[in-house]
């Protein structure tokens, strides 16, 4: 485990899948410190963040996005997919030491201050069906070990922020946007994603240093048509119109077979009548005949 070959000391409790603190706090509420409640949220600028806190520090979503300079309503719950996607955990299992995972390098962290003032604090490490205790120290040795530098911050303040109170966490909005594709139909959002085959594109902010003008070059390629989704297209309506036209024959030399068999019917009952008739008028010519005579 990273945290043994760190030297971290922790404690280490396992127990059913939990959701949510209350239902941590079942197991290991009775231990000693302080619980964590770990946020996975999203800008509107495709930037995501963990804001991990104690379980009773209030974090108002729009106060922090202020703070951080995007604005009111400016940041959000994360959609569920991008667990699976960027930190690499199944639902409810948002953790500080799912930054470990490369995917998630453009993911910021935000840590409640109030994490020192606690003897040592419970996470999950990468699975809520174990908590771990550790001290903040420990923590903080952790995240600069995968190059992190931690940020304490009081996620209670509401700093009012204007043209000359510039946003106070503007520092740690991250310096680059990650565009998720959408899920396979056949995928679940809770599964953990593979490395080796992570389906995430980082987009750095920054123009590349090979092109410094690239920010301010339009884009004004026109999108390239899709030759096989127009061949396919073709080859349908054909297999249309030749559809339609044999059914059109089918139905008509059924509709010829049909009318035919009910006139040989027909024919076939007045043919004895016709004959009888015949006969009639046959014995009344000879009967005619013979009075004349």
């Amino acid at each position: 485990m990273v945290l043994q070959e760190l030297g971290i000391k922790f404690e280490q409790y396992d127990h059913p899948a939990v959701l949510t603190v209350e239902a941590q706090a079942k197991y290991v509420g009775d231990k000693g410190g302080g619980l964590s409640k770990n946020l996975f949220l999203k800008d509107k600028k495709s930037r995501f963040y963990i804001v991990s806190a104690l379980a009773d520090t209030k974090v108002d979503l729009k106060v922090l996005s202020q703070r951080l300079g995007l604005g009111k309503g400016g940041i959000r719950m994360a959609p569920e997919e991008a667990l699976g996607q960027l930190l690499q955990v199944p639902l409810g299992c948002v953790t500080p030491f799912a930054l470990i995972n490369e995917s998630a390098s453009y993911v910021s962290l935000l840590l409640d201050k109030e994490f020192k003032t606690q003897p040592h604090c419970f996470f999950h490490p990468l699975s809520n069906e174990t908590s771990i205790s550790v001290q903040a120290s420990d923590l903080d040795k952790f995240l600069k070990s995968i190059g992190r530098e931690p940020s304490y911050v009081d996620l209670e303040a509401n700093p009012p922020v204007g043209k000359d109170q510039p946003p106070d966490l503007a520092i740690l909005v991250p310096s680059g946007t990650i565009d998720i594709p959408d899920a396979p139909e056949n995928s679940t959002p809770s599964q953990a994603v593979s490395e080796k085959s992570f389906p995430v594109q980082m987009k750095s902010a920054k123009p590349s240093s090979a092109d410094p003008n690239a920010k301010d070059k339009p884009n004004n390629a026109a999108p390239q048509p899709n030759a096989f989704a127009e061949s396919r297209l073709f080859v349908d309506e054909i297999l249309k119109k030749t559809t339609e036209l044999l059914l059109s024959e089918i139905s008509t030399v059924s509709i010829f077979c049909s009318t035919f068999s009910h006139v040989l019917k027909v024919i076939v009952c007045l043919l004895p009548l016709q004959l009888k008739c015949e006969y009639f008028i046959c014995s009344s010519q000879k009967m005619l005949r013979s009075k004349k005579l």
